[in-house]
C-alpha cells in the first residue's frame, strides 16, 4: 500500500493576532502547520501561533522570501502549502489538495491557486485580486522562494492550476490600508536601490495616473463601488509613492558620497 503523502502548512506573520486564528483554524486538514513569527511582532501573533502550531520559529525580518523559506526548511511534509494570514482555505480548495496529493502520479510538482479578495469589507469582483494565481503549493524539496517584496517561487519542473480559491480578507479599513501602503512601498523602494533600477520622473508623474486608469477603466473597477474607487486611486498612489521614496533615496546617497 502507498504511503500516504504528507501536508505542511506554512505561514509567515507579524502582529496578525486578528487574523491568525482564523487562518490556523482553516488548517485543519494539513498534517502539520510551521508559522514563522517576525521577531518585531507586538501583539500576541507568538503566543497564539505557540498555542495553535506544530511549529513555530521566531526570526527578525529581512525579506518575505527568506521568511517562507525559513518555514520551507522546518517543514517535514512531502507538499507544502504556503498562505498568509488574512487568508482562509475553504473546505473544497483543501478537498481539492487533498486529492492533488493523494494522486502519487500527480503530473505537476506545483500548483496554482486562484484568490478571492475582500477589500475594505467588500468582495472584489473586478479590480481586486481575483485574476491573481499564485503558485502556493509544490512538493517540498522541488520549490523555493526568491524576491525580497513580491516573492514567487521557483519551482522545478512543471505547474497546473487549481478550481477551488483561497479567500483573502485584506486590507479590512482605511488605517491598515495606509499602514501597508507604507511599508511595501519601502521595501520596494530599497529594493530599486539594490537593482540599480534609474530615477525616472515617468515613474513618479505619469505610471500612477495609468495604474489608476488601468485598474479603474480597463478592470472595470468602478464595478466594485466606492471600495473600488479607492482602492484603485490609493494603488495609483502606491506607485507615486514607492517611486519617490526611491528617489529620496537615491539623492541622499548621491549627497552623503559627495560629503565624503
Amino acid at each position: 500500500m502507498a504511503k500516504r503523502s504528507r501536508i505542511s502548512a506554512l505561514i509567515i506573520a507579524r502582529d496578525e493576532a486578528r487574523n491568525l486564528p482564523g487562518c490556523l483554524a482553516s488548517l485543519g486538514w494539513a498534517d502539520e502547520v510551521v508559522v514563522v513569527v517576525d521577531a518585531a511582532s507586538r501583539d500576541e501573533t507568538l503566543s497564539i501561533a505557540r498555542q495553535r502550531a506544530d511549529r513555530v520559529i521566531v526570526r527578525p525580518f529581512d525579506d518575505f522570501a527568506s521568511q517562507r523559506n525559513a518555514a520551507l526548511d522546518a517543514a517535514n511534509g512531502d507538499w507544502v502549502f504556503a498562505i498568509d494570514a488574512d487568508e482562509r482555505a475553504t473546505p473544497a480548495l483543501a478537498a481539492e489538495i487533498r486529492g492533488v496529493v493523494a494522486d502519487q502520479k500527480a503530473p505537476h510538482n506545483g500548483y496554482r491557486v486562484p484568490i478571492r479578495s475582500e477589500i475594505l469589507g467588500r468582495p472584489f469582483s473586478y479590480s481586486g485580486t481575483q485574476d491573481d494565481r499564485p503558485l502556493r503549493l509544490f512538493r517540498r524539496g522541488r520549490g523555493w522562494w526568491f524576491g525580497t517584496v513580491h516573492e514567487t517561487v521557483s519551482l522545478r519542473g512543471s505547474y497546473g492550476t487549481l478550481s477551488q480559491p483561497l479567500l483573502h480578507r485584506t486590507i479590512p479599513t482605511m488605517n491598515v490600508f495606509l499602514s501597508k501602503l507604507n511599508t511595501y512601498t519601502s521595501l520596494e523602494a530599497i529594493e530599486f536601490v539594490r537593482r540599480g533600477r534609474p530615477v525616472r520622473t515617468f515613474d513618479w508623474t505619469v505610471r500612477p495616473f495609468w495604474t489608476f486608469a488601468k485598474l479603474y477603466v480597463g478592470k472595470r473597477g468602478y464595478r466594485d463601488g466606492a471600495e473600488g474607487l479607492v482602492f484603485c486611486a490609493l494603488s495609483g498612489v502606491s506607485v507615486a509613492v514607492r517611486h519617490w521614496k526611491h528617489r529620496e533615496l537615491v539623492l541622499r546617497a548621491e549627497a552623503q558620497g559627495r560629503a565624503a
